[in-house]
């Protein structure tokens, strides 16, 4: 079982229209299919997903992209349900008990539980094989990280052993690994359990006064206290066919603004620590019918592309554009004379030429007008964009129009989300007055001045102009 429901509010604007699983990654890519990628080349085949909020898109992307057509294999999209009672998950480990038939259907001896919204390649067979030779009725899957950091995450320790002798969950002061101060060992959200010792600690839970159903709160710490075998897999300690035999092991919780576009900027560096190229371990996604990006220039006397270290997606095209550390999605358009430099650009963008960008993120169908400047003084940056982080990354929400000069322009139905969205609210009610709203669809560019040239056919649905892709 996936679990691929949450919100993933610290997101912000990516997330008000879609589940953090569903968000893009790496041009190419939503974050979903990394952990689906894990378990189809470990050779897993029975999978169900379990989805909840803003799951429209993940399951067209699930639904288009990831089927399986042999007899008995299936990866399988289970909505929230309310089997239970009148109420949605109202956590993860409740979110496993609503669906506590599935486990029952399926007779098996041992289940995978996954988080859904992690960017990592890992071989899921070898946790499998060590949760059997400990003969465990749990094994969590875990990883050091920096102790500074480690507030974020459930906290293992463990004895010589490997087995698990406290877990604590999000504490505000993490304590570190013996011998390793700077470091603490926190679980990754993976887990494989003994399925009967799972079913009846998900019963227990359930009728538990104050338990707030979740397995790193309550289902993990529980059995370890009553004595269960618990133990702990060492992420470190896996292996890939296909990847240098001293690799450094790659995870990230891509939690924040901050942690994903560090994650992107990763993806696209001089020597990538996660390797998207190895043919030995694929990462799946979605197969697009765009033709190969293309580089040009566009007249006797103009000056070529600049490119360095950066990725540049199916169906775009550059016009006599620089791109310095930037991951450009497909089918975008950047103009002559566009200057980007350590963005990341989803698809379907157009930058108008001239235009100069630094440190900005654009969700998809963005529009950028020529000669606009965006992420190259901060404080201006904060007086004209709702949303900047602390480190200076200008985030623009799915189908911004920014001009040159002026207000922005939100497309109407990202702003009513973001307005309703309790971690947006006060920021957008922060810039009310200092943005225009658009009288068009978010994948409409009409009403955002000139009319944006595509190039891919377009369906028609009711009044709206729309691609397929760009649907999601």
């Amino acid at each position: 079982m996936i679990m691929a429901g949450g919100k993933g509010s610290r997101l912000g604007p990516l997330t008000c229209h879609r589940s953090k699983p569903a968000v893009p990654f790496g041009g190419r890519y939503r974050i979903i299919d990394f952990v689906l990628s894990n378990f189809i080349n470990s050779g897993y085949r029975r999978i169900y997903m379990l989805t909840q909020y803003m799951a429209s898109s993940l399951i067209r992307h699930l639904n288009r992209n990831w089927t399986l057509a042999s007899f008995g294999e299936y990866i399988e999209v289970v909505p929230a349900q309310m089997r239970m009672g009148e109420f949605w998950y109202r956590g993860t480990a409740d979110s496993v008990y609503q669906n506590i038939n599935l486990l029952r259907d399926e007779r098996s001896e041992h289940a995978a539980i996954f988080g859904g919204d992690h960017i990592y390649k890992f071989d899921i067979r070898q946790m499998e094989e060590a949760h059997r030779d400990n003969k465990a009725d749990l094994t969590v899957a875990a990883f050091p990280v920096l102790r500074s950091e480690a507030h974020q995450f459930g906290i293992i320790q463990v004895n010589d052993q490997g087995r698990i002798i406290d877990f604590i969950e999000k504490p505000a002061d993490p304590p570190s690994i013996p011998g390793r101060p700077e470091l603490s060992l926190v679980s990754m959200g993976n887990y494989f359990f003994r399925t009967g010792v799972l079913q009846e600690a998900l019963v227990q839970d359930s009728s538990r006064e104050g338990s707030s159903h979740d397995f790193g709160r309550d289902i993990i710490p529980n059995l370890v206290r009553d004595g269960a075998e618990v133990y702990i897999y060492d992420f470190g300690q896996n292996t890939l066919p296909g990847e240098p035999d001293r690799g450094l092991p790659y995870w990230r919780d891509v939690g924040t603004i901050e942690s994903y576009f560090q994650a992107n900027m990763e993806l696209r560096s001089r020597m990538p620590a996660l390797n998207a190229y190895n043919r030995e371990w694929r990462i799946r996604t979605a197969q697009r019918d765009y033709p190969p990006a293309r580089f040009v220039v566009p007249g006797e006397g103009e000056r070529g592309c600049y490119i360095e270290d950066s990725l540049v997606c199916e169906g775009s095209i550059l016009s006599s554009a620089e791109l310095i550390q930037t991951l450009v999605g497909y089918d975008c358009f950047i103009h002559t004379g566009s200057e980007i430099h350590k963005s990341i650009i989803m698809s379907g963008c157009d930058i108008g030429a001239g235009a100069r960008l630094q440190k900005v993120l654009l969700d998809k169908n963005c529009k950028i007008e020529p000669d606009a400047v965006i992420g190259h003084d901060p404080k201006a940056d904060r007086e004209r964009f709702p949303f900047v982080t602390d480190t200076d990354i200008v985030v623009l929400p799915k189908g911004t129009y920014v001009p040159a000069k002026g207000p922005i322009q939100l497309a109407h139905d990202v702003e009513f989300l973001l307005k309703n969205d309790p971690s947006m609210q006060d920021i957008m009610k922060g810039f009310e007055g200092r943005y225009t709203v658009s009288s068009g669809h978010r994948h409409s560019f009409e009403s955002a001045g000139p009319r944006y040239q595509r190039f891919e056919p377009k369906v028609v649905k009711g009044n709206t102009e729309e691609s397929s892709e760009d649907a999601q």
